[in-house]
Formats: structure tokens, sequence, C-alpha cells
């Protein structure tokens, strides 16, 4: 299993509570300037979010009602998921996947101090098969 390759993604989450997801959103469109577009979202645990383009990255500002402080959530790829999965979990990583809807084929995981990932597929030119 030394053959598991994981690449950050573009996409980073930043959870922000209710309460204070209008002024980020002011922050990052009025004082830092970039670029903020509001887009739709069904998902039962984040009741607005807005995409930032950040570099070559997106940060997407989440709305999240029961929060009371913000977390960042990172994105991880990986040629294969599942093996990835038996990896992580053999490295005592269990997934979390309850966290917030996905789709099935990716996992929630959690850092020793609590940092949370999606694990997705890369669709890069290597492959573990």
């Amino acid at each position: 299993m030394n053959d598991i390759k994981f690449n950050g993604g573009i996409n980073i989450a930043i959870k922000i509570p209710k309460s204070k997801y209008q002024e980020t959103v002011k922050f990052y469109r009025e004082i830092l300037k970039l670029e903020v577009t509001e887009k739709e979202i069904k998902n039962p645990t984040v009741s607005k979010t807005h995409e930032v383009k950040f570099g070559n990255n997106i940060i997407w500002l989440d709305c999240v009602d029961n929060y009371t402080h913000s977390e960042t959530w990172l994105e991880l790829k990986t040629p294969n998921v599942e093996k990835a999965t038996e990896y992580l979990k053999s490295n005592g990583i269990e997934t979390c996947d309850e966290l917030e809807e996905i789709p099935k084929d990716n996992h929630w995981i959690m850092d020793p101090a609590g940092s949370v990932f999606i694990i997705g597929k890369d669709n890069s030119e290597y492959s573990l098969d």
C-alpha cells in the first residue's frame, strides 16, 4: 500500500456561522476585492454558499446555521478512493461521512487536529490500477 498518492484539490470550504456569514462575504468581496458569486445549493447542512476565486483555488463560503465558530475544510484527490480509504483505515484514520452529504464515491476524514478533508477521485495521468 505504499503506492497510495494524494494531491491537494482546488476546493477549500470555510464553514461559517450564520451570524458571521454576511460580514464574511463582504470581507472577501469588498475588502479583498476578490470575485465572489453566490451559488445555488441544496444541502441539508449548508443554507447558502458563495464561490470565491482565490488564485488557482476556489474558496467556498458555506453558511452553516448550527455552527458557533468557523472551520476550514480541504480537498484531497487520489486516483483510487477505495484503496486510499483502506490505506487510511490501516493507519488509524476512519471516515466520517456523517459530517455532510457528499457523493457516495467520496469520503470525509479528519486529521488528528480535527481538520476535515474530502477525498475524491483524481483523474490525473497516473493510476494505481
